[in-house]
């Protein structure tokens, strides 16, 4: 059963809720990057960049330690407070186009260990281990894991009557998202959510797979300092229907020494292949692919047989794992998808016009599109204990960093 707990979380003071979250550290370019240190004292960013003040590159270790001073002098400034007593949250990120909504709590080690929270990701030992020492060091963690959970008609209707009360915060970000959070402390309501919750044979990790791992090790290393935080780690829960799962495109550097024409013969043993031009196609079904190349888009049918489908295992059908077995490696020689770096990936979300406008600028040759996949492939790779290619989905919703502070 999926066990949750309430947590007493670390947050911004609602006059600068705004002004201190921010995007994932990663999503910022440069000279982005240093726009919003310059111009925002408050930023989340000047957490975890410590060493921004003073232009300087510095040891992982020396940065570690900074992260925890700066997030220290934050919580003295009272930038930061501490909830007074345990808590869910219910969080609603409202974009142009989806609304997403889910709940913040503390999720069991144990639950991911006994396979009760389900994984479809391989990870990075490195970075497991690279992120354990982040989070021992500093001693908190504001990026939950993204964990799906089946719909529920009674979780759906609470969450309906939570959103007709007042919330804690509500605010717009400068990407023109809506940001709603709701701080759900009363002991019936924690109560129930948590039977609800006890009801449930099994959660997926949507996102956030490193993060769990990293959790477990801390965990497995640090057990015996009876610290009661290092059993859990901070989770955002959402419905299996809410979540929206796109696709991560491929971009190649080179042909691996085929000519354009010979490159499309080799496809034509295993595509249906039809010239779309100046068409900007993308595949509309499974065993569909789009590609670019030259100047043109091409769709690409894969030739399957469906009896041999049926018989064919799960991550065989998966498409990234098919572009993989018949373009990727046989035709171009990648074999690394994580580390060759004559690949490189583009989410789905993003228009199909980014992929064409870098082919034409010449650092790539050629791109392919995907259609993603959808939550019930994620489900059963989880369940027969596989593990999905690397870059196969970019699922949101994406939470704000600096929202909520789980310590350890």
């Amino acid at each position: 059963m999926a066990k949750i707990i309430p947590f007493r979380a670390v947050r911004p003071s609602i006059d600068k809720v705004a002004l201190v979250t921010c995007r994932s550290y990663d999503d910022y370019s440069t000279s982005e990057l240093a726009a919003w240190l310059n111009f925002n004292p408050y930023s989340f960013l000047h957490v975890i960049n410590p060493a921004y003040v003073h232009s300087q590159k510095i040891t992982l270790d020396k940065r570690f330690k900074g992260v925890s001073l700066k997030y220290h002098d934050f919580k003295a400034e009272n930038i930061f407070i501490k909830e007074q007593k345990n808590a869910f949250y219910l969080y609603e990120i409202q974009t142009k186009n989806s609304t997403y909504s889910g709940i913040v709590a503390g999720t069991a080690i144990e639950d991911y260990k006994q396979n009760i929270i389900k994984k479809h990701e391989d990870t990075l030992q490195y970075r497991v281990e690279l992120f354990k020492d982040y989070l021992h060091q500093t001693e908190f963690n504001t990026e939950p894991v993204l964990i799906t959970y089946p719909d529920d008609l009674a979780i759906n209707s609470w969450i309906a009557e939570i959103k007709k009360t007042n919330p804690t915060y509500h605010f717009t970000t400068t990407n023109k998202e809506k940001h709603t959070l709701w701080v759900i402390d009363n002991e019936n309501e924690i109560q129930w959510l948590e039977s609800k919750f006890d009801s449930i044979t099994e959660v997926y990790i949507a996102d956030g797979h490193h993060r769990s791992a990293s959790a477990e090790l801390l965990y497995d290393e640090y057990k015996e300092s009876k610290n009661e935080n290092l059993n859990y780690f901070m989770s955002f829960l959402i419905a299996e229907s809410s979540i929206k799962i796109y696709e991560f495109n491929r971009i190649v550097r080179d042909l691996n020494g085929f000519t354009k024409d010979d490159f499309i013969s080799k496809l034509s043993e295993y595509f249906i292949i039809k010239p779309k031009g100046q068409e900007l196609w993308k595949p509309e079904n499974k065993f569909e692919f789009g590609m670019y190349l030259a100047g043109n888009f091409y769709a690409l049918f894969y030739k399957h047989d469906l009896n041999e489908t049926k018989l064919n295992s799960i991550l065989t059908n998966l498409d990234a794992q098919i572009l993989y077995d018949k373009v990727l490696l046989p035709l171009l020689g990648i074999e690394d998808l994580r580390n060759d770096e004559r690949i490189d990936y583009i989410p789905g979300k993003e228009s199909i016009l980014t992929i064409k406008e870098v082919i034409d600028e010449g650092e790539f040759e050629v791109g392919f599109m995907l259609f993603p996949s959808d939550i019930n492939e994620i489900k059963a790779v989880a369940d027969h204990d596989l593990i999905m290619p690397p870059k196969s989905t970019y699922i949101e919703p994406k939470f704000r960093s600096g929202l909520l502070i789980y310590e350890l």
